[in-house]
């Protein structure tokens, strides 16, 4: 289906429950994204409609990790970053405490980077390696770097800089479950549990590790 129920959309996007009785559906995840009509419109206010939307999307205007967004579904992912051309101003997708989207302006030079997760590594020819990513996405690269682990990911040249390691003292964010938003560091991974204790300086929580982003 192209649209969904405005009161069905799901509980991490942070608008209105009343409003149009539809709102277009994104092309990759309900839950993981939201679709770049509503960042623009809903969410950041730089739209009053959907035409005006498409009109930007038209003009090659928007830029999503650096990509020209064509269509009104393309999903803006958790840490994507979000461009619009003719300002040259750069927002990025994040997670509130309470488990909600939010949507930051960020500076120029940060908006060619991006951190993602890895979930998957594949083999192929040659012995390269394919770090298949959270949001989809993936790249072939010879970086060290185990499933779990985070990537910091060179937007522009396509190209993974970094691996931030699933290990004691990383600084994580929680990107599902009932702790959603919650941002700490990792006191304990504990492997054989698939969970992780992380503390925020005055609370300490069991999560799964599945559940965990290493963003530093």
């Amino acid at each position: 289906m192209r649209h969904m129920k405005r009161n069905e959309v799901p509980k991490n996007w942070p608008i209105k429950r009343k409003g149009t009785k539809f709102v277009v559906r994104p092309n990759f995840s309900n839950e993981s994204g939201m679709p770049i009509l509503v960042v623009l419109r809903d969410v950041l206010n730089l739209a009053k409609t959907r035409n005006e939307v498409k009109k930007a999307l038209s003009a090659k205007s928007i830029l999503i990790n650096g990509k020209v967004a064509k269509n009104e579904k393309n999903t803006v992912m958790l840490l994507d970053t979000i461009t619009i051309v003719p300002s040259k101003n750069s927002y990025r997708l994040k997670l509130a405490e309470n488990g909600k989207f939010k949507v930051e302006e960020i500076k120029e030079n940060d908006s060619d980077k991006k951190v993602s997760k890895v979930i998957n590594k594949k083999i192929l020819k040659g012995k390269k390696v394919q770090l298949n990513f959270i949001d989809g996405n993936n790249l072939i690269s010879d970086l060290k770097c185990n499933v779990n682990d985070s990537v910091l990911i060179d937007l522009k040249n396509k190209k993974a800089l970094k691996c931030l390691e699933l290990k004691d003292k990383a600084k994580v964010i929680v990107i599902a479950g009932k702790h959603a938003g919650e941002t700490g560091i990792i006191e304990k991974v504990k492997p054989e549990r698939k969970m992780a204790s992380i503390t925020n300086g005055k609370e300490k929580t069991n999560i799964l590790i599945k559940q965990l982003m290493v963003v530093e």
